[in-house]
């Protein structure tokens, strides 16, 4: 993964705004976080003990997320917030850590973070957590470990991600069992987006199309494409039946409107997600605005809907599989997969 720099740019003013609970709609327009009210949650269970949780642990992620709800803040800082205490603390309230740090997010006085009588506070300490997430320009659209990053500046940057899905689980149990979902152009508390506002018509792997790994969604020519999640860009490609080929600079094949006898995936890109999920995105008008080796985040566009390769009229054919790279024997349905996620395509 990239790393992510921390902007501090941000006026004594704005900070009071942020400390005052503005609303999480002001909070996106200005930061560009791009999440809408329908990423917003409520704490509908409290008292409740996630699985795998002693009562310590249960008790300080229920601050965690109370604490964002009554910031405000879009459920997928809630996650963020415990996936970052699951690391540094293990959603203990440890006193003693590396050098002086302290408390669940194993914050240091000594770099402003508070006394450490405030930081052993857990609801002063994630009101500090989510202050400096805040801040963070497109937070909500970045990859988690690197969000987290952004905030921790630990030495350890890329540890946060592996604990997304419990970090989720913790959560949901929080909010009723289940997660708020999004408007079409926000990003779900599983950080994910629709890659294009549009309707499916084609399935996945239907009785007339059996090799049909994807579904197609319907959208005009021109239409913006955006990345389902955060991740890195591992394949651009233009692709005519069997024959492939990266990127020229020059005219290439894919260039043209295809037909449903051209075969192929015309241009399009692949997505590496955590947890080795990959997204695939074909049939783009012209070569892909990704290039290999380049982090997005999630809603980012990554090209324009088109007609090449096998394609009988302007759509987007989206893949979701279960491993990289991306193979016929991993790929999954992606209706089901992103209604898990909060942002059914």
């Amino acid at each position: 993964m990239g790393r992510v720099a921390l902007w501090v740019a941000v006026g004594a003013a704005m900070a009071l705004v942020l400390l005052a609970g503005t609303a999480a709609g002001v909070v996106s327009s200005v930061f560009g976080g791009g999440g809408g009210a329908g990423c917003l949650g409520a704490v509908t269970a409290p008292g409740a003990t996630p699985a795998g949780l002693s009562g310590e642990q249960a008790r300080n992620a229920s601050v965690i997320v109370a604490t964002g709800q009554r910031m405000r803040v879009p459920v997928r800082g809630w996650v963020i917030a415990v996936a970052t205490a699951l690391q540094e603390s293990g959603l203990v309230n440890i006193r003693g850590g590396d050098r002086d740090s302290l408390g669940l997010f194993q914050q240091r006085p000594s770099q402003g973070w508070g006394t450490p009588e405030q930081i052993m506070n857990p609801a002063y300490a994630a009101t500090k957590f989510y202050e400096r997430l805040l801040i963070v320009p497109g937070w909500e659209r970045l990859p988690l470990t690197e969000a987290a990053q952004a905030v921790q500046r630990s030495a350890y940057p890329d540890a946060y991600q592996k604990h997304e899905a419990r970090a989720t689980a913790i959560v949901a149990a929080y909010t009723g069992g289940t997660l708020p979902g999004c408007d079409d152009s926000a990003v779900s508390a599983s950080g994910w987006t629709r890659p294009v506002a549009g309707t499916v018509s084609s399935g996945f792997r239907t009785a007339d199309r059996p090799e049909h790994d994807g579904v197609d969604i319907m959208a005009p020519k021109g239409t913006v494409i955006r990345a389902a999640s955060g991740g890195v860009v591992v394949r651009v490609r233009c692709n005519i039946g069997d024959n492939s080929w990266e990127p020229t600079g020059g005219p290439m094949p894919c260039d043209v409107d295809g037909s449903p006898t051209t075969g192929g995936c015309g241009w399009y890109t692949d997505i590496r997600h955590a947890g080795d999920i990959t997204s695939r995105y074909c049939h783009m008008v012209r070569q892909p605005a990704v290039r290999v080796g380049q982090t997005v985040m999630a809603g980012q566009p990554i090209g324009n809907v088109g007609s090449s390769g096998n394609s009988s009229g302007p759509h987007l054919h989206y893949e979701i599989h279960e491993g990289y790279p991306a193979t016929e024997n991993n790929a999954i349905n992606p209706v089901p997969f992103m209604q898990s996620k909060g942002a059914p395509p």
